[in-house]
């Protein structure tokens, strides 16, 4: 079955051997003069078959591998599979390991990676790759709805030309997507504090701000219990820090995707020559997002509208505190894998968690009070109506534990109506026995808001209930 071009080729012919000249067939047909010329010629040189379509691959590839190289390359892979059968020897054989052997042999010109794995695909020596069973655990997670609820801050690293590397800062709120962001020289947790300040007074103070493991952010990972710089800080603007699940960049999903975004338009189609290049065109790339109404979640709204003026933000002239950094009253909060052991790794502590759900992850909340700090878990977030304590441990802090009054710079403290809890306490966590355990779970919790109402001032807003 002749196809519409090789119809009109045809045509072509039958015309110019009707007597019409190349530029009325041009016409006739609706082509170029030069189409018809070409047709024309390889109807004289081939007849009817020279109009069939020809070939358009290149007559010499000068790249190609040669066969002799290929199957050097065939012969490496059999030598590689043969020694990973004996006891004792290597096991690798995919297409490093190959190239590896081709140069210990002397080979002059040494394949790429993805050249040997053509070769070897072709000749039926590899096998298709199973896709990892990825063990999906489920988070407890927040599920915000205003502005100024929740803002994830991340680092996305980078690198300028030469190797200079550049951590890029980012932050925005998980509604109206306002975003902010600041590159740095250095990954440490003055800078670490320096951004969240910085986010602080643009974005303003949330309810949550969220961040990964990072050992700026945490505080490290070596000592027990450590209360880190951030965490100081942002107990004294206060914010409740959040902290992900250990490699799970999911749960820090609003920022990951902005990273996408972030990396498209400063990264990508610009060259950047130094810091002060990337901070510039980083601040011209943060306005232009901000004021685009580009977001299908914002329904055409951009998101310095949607995000409007921040009730608590930072004054501009606050400076980071000198010296050892007080500790403030307020929560701490974690999202944590229950490990094989039945425990959650927190602040370098291992924690026991009664009856834990292997495919399920738990929310663990350490509040400081100045009467003491208590950590709890709970099998769902706090937004959730209604859900279960697991777990109750007294927190040892070695320092006084201040009070926000209204007077400190930042969020107000409030005290959050209870919502329904069901307590389950365990056997196992308590040398005492049941009967008595009941009462003394009852009795922290009431002298822990007692304590919390005589420090702070009473006022109740349901986005930060517990």
């Amino acid at each position: 079955m002749m196809t519409s071009l090789a119809n009109e080729r045809t045509s072509a012919i039958h015309l110019r051997r009707a007597g019409l000249t190349t530029n009325e067939v041009a016409t006739r047909l609706g082509r170029s003069e030069q189409w018809v010329r070409k047709g024309w010629r390889r109807y004289r040189s081939a007849g009817w078959c020279g109009l069939t379509e020809h070939s358009r691959a290149p007559l010499r590839v000068p790249r190609r591998l040669s066969t002799a190289l290929q199957q050097q390359i065939i012969l490496a892979r059999s030598e590689l599979e043969a020694q990973a059968a004996t006891a004792g020897g290597l096991k690798y054989v995919g297409a490093p390991a190959v190239r590896t052997r081709l140069k210990a042999q002397g080979c002059k010109v040494l394949p790429s990676i993805a050249s040997i794995e053509r070769v070897l695909r072709a000749a039926g020596m590899t096998k298709l790759r199973s896709p990892a069973l990825a063990v999906e655990v489920t988070y407890p997670h927040l599920a915000p709805t205003t502005p100024h609820q929740l803002c994830q801050i991340d680092i996305v690293p980078h690198h300028l030309t030469g190797g200079v590397r550049v951590p890029c800062f980012n932050a925005i709120d998980g509604v109206s997507r306002y975003a902010t962001g600041m590159a740095y020289a250095e990954r440490r947790t003055c800078e670490a504090c320096a951004f969240a300040v910085h986010v602080w007074q643009t974005i303003g103070i949330p309810c949550y701000t969220q961040f990964d493991n990072e050992s700026c952010f945490d505080g490290g990972h070596t000592h027990p219990y450590v209360l880190g710089q951030l965490v100081r800080l942002a107990l004294a603007v206060g914010t409740q820090a959040l902290f992900s699940p250990a490699r799970h960049p999911e749960s820090n999903g609003y920022v990951e995707r902005f990273h996408q975004q972030y990396n498209r338009h400063v990264w990508d189609d610009l060259y950047l020559p130094d810091l002060a290049a990337v901070r510039q065109h980083s601040a011209d790339f943060f306005h232009r997002y901000c004021a685009s109404g580009h977001h299908s979640a914002l329904n055409g709204c951009t998101p310095q509208e949607v995000h409007a003026s921040p009730p608590y933000r930072l004054p501009p002239d606050y400076h980071l505190p000198t010296g050892r950094w007080p500790l403030y009253a307020g929560r701490l909060h974690f999202i944590r894998r229950v490990l094989a052991d039945g425990t959650v790794s927190v602040l370098n502590v291992n924690w026991a968690v009664p009856n834990p759900e292997p495919l399920k992850g738990v929310w663990v909340t350490l509040e400081l009070q100045p009467a003491g700090a208590t950590l709890t878990i709970y099998d769902a977030a706090p937004d959730v109506h209604l859900r279960h304590c697991l777990a109750t441990y007294p927190f040892p802090v070695q320092e006084p534990i201040l009070p926000r009054t209204e007077t400190t710079p930042g969020r107000p403290s409030v005290i959050e109506p209870p919502l329904p809890l069901i307590l389950t306490p365990n056997r196992s966590l308590s040398p005492l026995p049941q009967a008595v355990l009941w009462p003394v779970l009852a009795v922290t919790w009431l002298l822990k808001n007692l304590s919390a109402a005589l420090c702070r001032p009473h006022k109740v807003t349901p986005e930060t209930m517990v």
